[in-house]
C-alpha cells in the first residue's frame, strides 16, 4: 500500500505563490531522496528540485532557483515545494517522486510517482 499524493495546486495570478505537498503513506519519506518534476502540454518532463535523505543536499533547476524552496516535515511524512513569484511558464502538472538516498539528475532513478497536481498561472 505504497502511495504518494501531491496536493496544493490551483489557479494563481503571475507573481503569486503556492505550496505543493507530497504526502506519503505506507512508507517513510525520510528514507528517500524526493524529487519534484513538472510537465507542461507539448513539453518533456522537467526536473525542478530534489531533497536528499537527511536534507544533506538540495537541488534546484535553473528555471526555479531563487523562487522555489523544497523542505521536509517529518511529523507529517510530507515534502513541500514552496513556489513564489510564479510565472505563466510555470503552468504544468507537478509531480513528486522517490529516488534513492542522494539526489541524481536522471529521472529514471525515481521509482515511485504521485498522480500529479495541476498548477495554472494566469491573469
Amino acid at each position: 500500500q505504497v502511495q504518494l499524493v501531491e496536493s496544493g495546486g490551483g489557479l494563481v495570478q503571475p507573481g503569486g505563490s503556492l505550496r505543493l505537498s507530497c504526502a506519503a503513506s505506507g512508507f517513510t519519506l525520510d528514507y528517500y531522496a524526493i524529487g519534484w518534476f513538472r510537465q507542461a502540454p507539448g513539453k518533456e518532463r522537467e526536473g525542478l528540485s530534489c531533497i536528499s535523505v537527511s536534507n544533506v543536499n538540495l537541488y534546484y533547476s535553473d528555471s526555479v532557483k531563487g523562487r522555489f524552496t523544497i523542505s521536509r516535515d517529518k511529523s507529517k511524512n510530507t515534502v513541500y515545494l514552496q513556489m513564489n513569484s510564479l510565472k505563466p511558464e510555470d503552468t504544468a502538472v507537478y509531480y513528486c517522486a522517490t529516488g534513492r538516498q542522494l539526489c541524481v539528475n536522471r529521472q529514471e532513478e525515481y521509482n515511485y510517482w504521485g498522480q500529479g497536481t495541476q498548477v495554472t498561472v494566469s491573469s
